[in-house]
C-alpha cells in the first residue's frame, strides 16, 4: 500500500477518533443549571435553608413563580402535587431549598448538577433540626444557627482535605441566635462537614443528632 494512502487513512481515523471522543465528552458533561415552575394548590410554597421540612423557612415562593435550579440533593420525602419525591432543589435567588415535589421541570428525575460544590450548602441536625448550619463558599465561613432551647450548642464539625480535623464551628448563644465563623479553608481548598448539637467544648466534644456530611470547596 502506497505510504501516501496509508497517512490519508491514518488521518481520516484521527478525525472519527476525534469527532467520537468529542461527542463523548458533551454526552457525559455536567449538567447545568435547569429552569422549573412552581406548581402548589395555589398556596405560596417554603423556602427551606436546607433540603428538611424541618429546617427553617427562610421565606415564601408564590404559585407559579419561574425559577432557576442551580444545583439539586436528597432530603426529606415530600409529597406534593407533582408527586412523591426526596429531591430538592436550591435556588440561588430565594436563598434556599424548595421540594421537587413543587417544581414543573419536565422530568421525574435530577435535572441540575448535585448540590454541595459552591452552591448554598446547608444541612441541618439530624431529628428535630436543632441545629443548621451553611457553608459560604465566597469567603470560606459558616453560618451556625441554634433552633432550639435543648441547652446544647449548635456546632459544624468540619475536616480538609487532606484529612485535617475535626475542626469546630460554635454557636453556643442559644436558640434563635446565629454565628458567623471563618473557616480554615484556603481559597480553592476542598471541606466536608457535618451539622450537630453539642455541649461546647474547645476540643472532643461530644457530637449528637449530627447531620449527613456534605462536601463544599472556597471559591
Amino acid at each position: 500500500m502506497a505510504r501516501s494512502l496509508i497517512r490519508r487513512l491514518c488521518s481520516q481515523a484521527a478525525v472519527v477518533l476525534l469527532a467520537a471522543t468529542g461527542f463523548l465528552l458533551v454526552g457525559m458533561g455536567v449538567a447545568s443549571a435547569a429552569e422549573g415552575t412552581v406548581q402548589t394548590a395555589g398556596d405560596p410554597l417554603n423556602v427551606r435553608r436546607a433540603p428538611s421540612t424541618s429546617a427553617t423557612a427562610v421565606r415564601t415562593v408564590a404559585n407559579g413563580t419561574k425559577v432557576v435550579i442551580d444545583c439539586q440533593t436528597t432530603g426529606s420525602s415530600v409529597q406534593g402535587p407533582l408527586g412523591t419525591t426526596t429531591i430538592w432543589d436550591y435556588v440561588p435567588a430565594l436563598g434556599g431549598y424548595i421540594s421537587d415535589a413543587y417544581v414543573r421541570t419536565g422530568s421525574d428525575q435530577r435535572v441540575a448538577p448535585d448540590c454541595g460544590v459552591g452552591t448554598g450548602s446547608a444541612a441541618c441536625s439530624a431529628g428535630t433540626c436543632a441545629a443548621e448550619g451553611q457553608f459560604r463558599s465566597s469567603d470560606a465561613h459558616f453560618l451556625v444557627y441554634d433552633r432550639a432551647a435543648d441547652g446544647k450548642s449548635a456546632v459544624v464539625a468540619y475536616w480538609l482535605a487532606g484529612g485535617a480535623g475535626p475542626l469546630y464551628a460554635w454557636n453556643s448563644g442559644g436558640n434563635g441566635t446565629h454565628t458567623d465563623r471563618p473557616a480554615n479553608v484556603g481559597k480553592g481548598g476542598w471541606v466536608f462537614y457535618k451539622v450537630c448539637v453539642a455541649n461546647y467544648s474547645a476540643t472532643n466534644p461530644v457530637l449528637e443528632s449530627c447531620s449527613p456530611g456534605l462536601t463544599d470547596y472556597a471559591a
